[in-house]
């Protein structure tokens, strides 16, 4: 039995290989916030020994990775996009609990899509230069957009406006995206902190002062790109800016 051209099995095995990676994440929520080794004698002295099921991550990583399977088959994109996924599971969980983005994290992040950047270019050759340009513009782009937005921040309130965590964490993510899917991740990341962030404030779950960790809308934005059709996701964002006008 095939569903979209793909055998019934590769499904079955990408979701139970999402299952344990959606555990796996777990440890590195813990290890990575303090620098330590993921895969340690600890690993299977303690966190094994004490397993206990982390039953929402791994549901998520698995309908994740079945949903790519689906809509990018076996392909490299496909194998980019499941590396990329427990990453950012990890982005939105610890900067969500403790306010940062370990640099450890953004580097791999970061060496991750520089990889993939190489990979894409050498398989495309019709397009290959096209797209390692896209892709160092996007890290550009993406680590330069939000770079500006802490400068101003500061200079305005005197404050950083966001964690440099941020800013590298959309830097690397331009390698994975490109220069105009960054953009777009940036404006919806924005949309949903704002429509998020009045939500909090009308229910007062946090005073108007207290910070609010970004990374969870980056992340979230991320998982909106990789999942919608982009034309599609472009209809939406320039309906929602025009106020429906836009009849594309």
């Amino acid at each position: 039995m095939y569903i979209n051209d793909i055998h019934i099995l590769s499904y079955v095995l990408v979701g139970i290989i999402g299952l344990f990676i959606g555990q796996l994440i777990d440890w590195c929520n813990k290890t990575l916030p303090k620098n330590e080794k993921i895969f340690s004698k600890e690993f299977f002295t303690e966190y094994l020994k004490n397993y206990k099921p982390k039953y929402i991550l791994m549901v998520i990583t698995s309908i994740s990775y079945l949903t790519l399977l689906y809509m990018y088959g076996i392909s490299i994109q496909f194998l980019e996009y499941a590396i990329l996924v427990p990453m950012l599971l990890s982005v939105f969980c610890i900067d969500l609990k403790l306010q940062i983005i370990p640099n450890r994290l953004n580097l791999t992040l970061f060496e991750t899509g520089l990889a993939f950047t190489f990979i894409t270019t050498i398989s495309d050759t019709s397009r290959g230069l096209n797209t390692f340009t896209n892709r160092i513009i996007g890290m550009l782009v993406g680590g330069g957009i939000f770079l500006l937005i802490n400068l101003i921040g500061g200079a305005i309130a005197g404050k950083e406006a966001m964690g440099f965590g941020d800013v590298k964490l959309m830097g690397a993510l331009g390698l994975f995206f490109g220069w105009f899917p960054i953009i777009i991740i940036s404006v919806l990341a924005f949309l949903l902190a704002a429509i998020i962030s009045i939500g909090i404030l009308i229910f007062k779950k946090k005073k108007s002062s207290e910070y609010i960790p970004f990374g969870p809308f980056i992340v979230a934005a991320c998982f909106i790109l990789m999942f919608t059709p982009f034309e599609l996701l472009l209809k939406i964002v320039f309906k929602i800016f025009t106020l429906g006008m836009y009849q594309g």
